[in-house]
């Protein structure tokens, strides 16, 4: 296996620094890709984090599956780890980078383009032809709490049979985005799972143990780690929409991400700040709350609630 310049024989492990920039002070950034492989053959898996520098959850998640050294004896096959995709955003509590571009909104990028797309290329060209498939850890955006779940590409099979391996509480089918890792990968016959847990810039145990047992399940069923795959029945859905504020005002959920909901049900509250006016809010549709929001105050079309179901 090679990585950039860097040759990785088998039963070696290694880090591969792969430099893709600079920021203005002239500090270098570069991806640190960890590799482990087994003398035995086997798939090559990515596991990865902080493609969204502020959606700490993933990287935490990843960070103590090193910790830990679950890969230093791998059974079979290679892993490559990168916890921390997203360097500048990471240290700046942001989404993205310099120039307000979004890593996975830049596949497959370009070797001389702007910080994000340079991410992305480089991924792209010199991690992703070697995998079978690949782990993206993902945490909700700012004050928006995620449901420990995966997403995965409508009717794609590769991608269902390695959520119903990864064990999540629930796998939602999303559709494909224009220039995210995921579309790029299905698009060259990688399936990519994204998982999805928590809030940004917050820490929760629940959601990085699932995403920690996913891993497990993954590798144990795929054969790379020791172990039995001991996956937890999930739900599936079909769809999911958001359910936004119909009015500013002070917002206070009474039914929170993990719950399940009947339409017209009451799920929370709007209020003015001056105790004049409180109008409920009321499920738009029955099913099951994946995400919602735990701002105290939000804006008119600002997301709530994030409701997955199946037609």
């Amino acid at each position: 296996m090679k990585i950039d310049d860097t040759f990785i024989e088998k039963g070696q492990s290694t880090v591969v620094k792969i430099p893709v920039g600079q920021l203005p002070s002239g500090t270098p950034i570069s991806l640190n890709a960890f590799v482990f492989r087994s003398v035995n053959p086997g798939p090559v898996a990515l596991v990865q984090g902080g493609v969204h520098g502020d959606e700490i959850n993933g990287v935490e998640i990843v960070r103590r599956v090193l910790q830990e050294k679950w890969f230093d004896n791998l059974n079979a096959g290679s892993v490559i780890v990168i916890p921390l995709v997203n360097i500048f955003g990471f240290i700046n509590f942001s989404r993205d980078v310099p120039d307000g571009k979004d890593v996975n909104r830049s596949f497959p990028g370009v070797a001389n383009g702007s910080l994000a797309s340079r991410v992305a290329f480089n991924i792209s060209k010199k991690i992703i032809p070697l995998i079978d498939f690949a782990i993206d850890f993902h945490t909700g955006g700012k004050s928006l709490f995620n449901y420990p779940q995966v997403r995965i590409a409508p009717h794609h099979e590769p991608s269902r049979t390695l959520a119903d391996a990864f064990g999540a509480p629930v796998t939602v089918a999303t559709k494909l985005i224009s220039k995210s890792l995921r579309k790029f990968g299905i698009e060259n016959g990688k399936p990519i799972l994204v998982f999805e847990g928590g809030e940004s810039t917050r820490l929760d145990g629940f959601v990085i143990k699932k995403g920690m047992d996913g891993i497990r399940n993954v590798l144990t069923a795929k054969g790379m780690m020791e172990g039995n795959s001991m996956p937890a029945k999930n739900l599936f859905f079909e769809k999911s929409t958001w359910q936004r504020a119909p009015r500013s005002g002070i917002f206070v959920w009474t039914k929170s991400a993990g719950a399940y909901v009947n339409k017209k049900e009451v799920i929370g509250t709007l209020g003015d700040p001056y105790g004049q006016k409180t109008i409920p809010i009321q499920a738009k549709q029955s099913g099951f709350i994946i995400g919602h929001n735990n701002a105290p105050v939000v804006n008119q079309g600002d997301a709530l609630f994030n409701i997955a179901y199946s037609s």
